[in-house]
């Protein structure tokens, strides 16, 4: 089974969590034991699993990658100017693997999965595959 999902973001950059539409994509699909991947199909966006209870971690993430990857630099040569979008989506990586037991996304106390927008605000999309 396999969903589509859209999401606008607001900002150049961005962490949404999308924890709650993938565990009602279980729920829905009355899934108990397996795995589910959260795949990003976009270059300069991307999935992560990180902390979801102090919102700080969300804006100390971003402030730190615009440290390690500004978004003007004088040596980028890509024409339309997002190359620090890239780096940030090629370091947070396209896709997570969650293992799913009892129905439930099997995370940490803290956990939560986020979709990264680098290169926003946009339409954007992401997919999850249940294996």
């Amino acid at each position: 089974m396999l969903k589509k999902f859209t999401l606008k973001t607001n900002n150049r950059d961005q962490m949404i969590e999308i924890t709650q539409q993938v565990q009602e994509f279980i729920n829905d699909n009355t899934f108990k034991e397996g795995s589910v991947v959260v795949y990003c199909p976009h270059t300069t966006a991307g999935i992560t699993i990180n902390e979801n209870a102090d919102p700080d971690v969300k804006r100390d993430m971003i402030r730190r990658f615009d440290e390690v990857y500004p978004w003007h630099h004088k040596l980028d040569r890509h024409m339309e100017g997002n190359t620090a979008a890239h780096m940030k989506a090629s370091t947070v990586g396209a896709s997570q693997y969650v293992i799913v037991t009892n129905g439930q996304l099997l995370l940490g106390t803290w956990q939560g999965i986020y979709f990264c927008e680098f290169d926003g605000p946009r339409a954007r999309t992401f997919f999850v595959k249940i294996v």
